[in-house]
């Protein structure tokens, strides 16, 4: 049964997700712990990855495509010498390399992917050809020919090197493959690599530091004390900035009708009660100089 009480929360519950799970399995935890049917994630973890993953509660879900086209950031963990169908462990070998690269040159040759890249993502993803996921047609072993898309890469480091592997820092728009890269990596240093580990340490503003352990999580849904971990729903876009509403102005952005815009705050912005309350989402009008209620949230 639904409780009542439950029905009021709209938030964020960061979780730590666990290997061996898929973003869906944690979901349906979340919604089962909490009796709250509208929770979702914003951003795909696949089940051999580890880390942040953000899963929006109650109303806050509406949010959902703007926090997931949050920037996003990975450590990972690359094998030289060996590329797989899938770019990652589980896929089928498809050449065997010697590795004979320095780390000079490795990390020379990974800087050469920072910037905005086109990227192929992989044929075992979920991206769709008309109409059908990648990977249904690759394991049918139909071939796959995806469409490179647009990415940026704001930064790579090499934090560990001990080849054939390579522990790399990547920091990354939403909609980045890590296998891709480390796919392409190999490629480009002509020993092939794939990824064989990956933990999202940062997804938008949350790191792993807000994160709860999935095990914490549940055991707050035995004893009721999951609502501790919920962060408020204004926090999921903190780095847009805020437009603090008078009592007056938010009867009228509740309304939907615009209020006059400050110079140089964007073109989008959060609508914040005085008490800290996610309102809305407003949009600029350059022209009349107004903020347009883009998403309202009810009282």
């Amino acid at each position: 049964m639904v409780n009542d009480k439950n029905n009021a929360v709209s938030g964020v519950l960061v979780v730590d997700k666990p290997i061996g799970m898929t973003s869906h399995d944690v979901v349906q935890i979340v919604r089962k712990g909490t009796n709250i049917r509208r929770a979702g994630h914003t951003g795909t973890l696949d089940p051999r990855a580890s880390g942040v993953l953000v899963i929006l509660v109650g109303p806050a879900v509406r949010l959902s495509e703007y926090v997931s086209a949050s920037d996003k950031r990975y450590q990972a963990v690359v094998q030289l010498g060996i590329s797989t169908d899938t770019y990652d462990a589980d896929g089928r070998v498809l050449s065997t390399t010697a590795v004979d690269i320095s780390e000079k040159q490795f990390d020379e040759v990974l800087q050469s992917f920072v910037g905005e890249i086109e990227q192929v993502p992989p044929p075992y993803s979920a991206v769709k050809v008309q109409g059908k996921k990648a990977y249904e047609m690759a394991r049918e072993g139909e071939e796959v020919d995806l469409e490179p898309r647009m990415i940026s890469v704001y930064n790579l480091e090499l934090l560990e090197w001990a080849p054939p592997e390579a522990v790399i820092d990547v920091y990354c728009s939403s909609g980045t493959y890590v296998r891709s890269l480390a796919h392409d990596l190999g490629e480009k240093l002509g020993c092939g690599a794939h990824l064989i580990g990956l933990r999202r340490t940062k997804s938008g503003r949350f790191t792993l530091r807000d994160a709860v352990p999935l095990r914490k999580l549940r055991e707050s849904f035995e004893n009721d004390s999951w609502q501790n971990f919920i962060i408020p729903a204004a926090e999921a876009l903190s780095d847009w900035p805020a437009v603090i509403l008078t009592a007056e102005q938010l009867d009228i952005v509740r309304h939907g009708r615009r209020i006059p815009a400050e110079e140089g705050l964007g073109k989008m912005a959060r609508a914040i009660s005085e008490e800290g309350e996610l309102i809305g989402l407003m949009e600029l009008d350059p022209e009349t100089n107004e903020w347009q209620p883009k998403k309202v949230f009810s009282s």
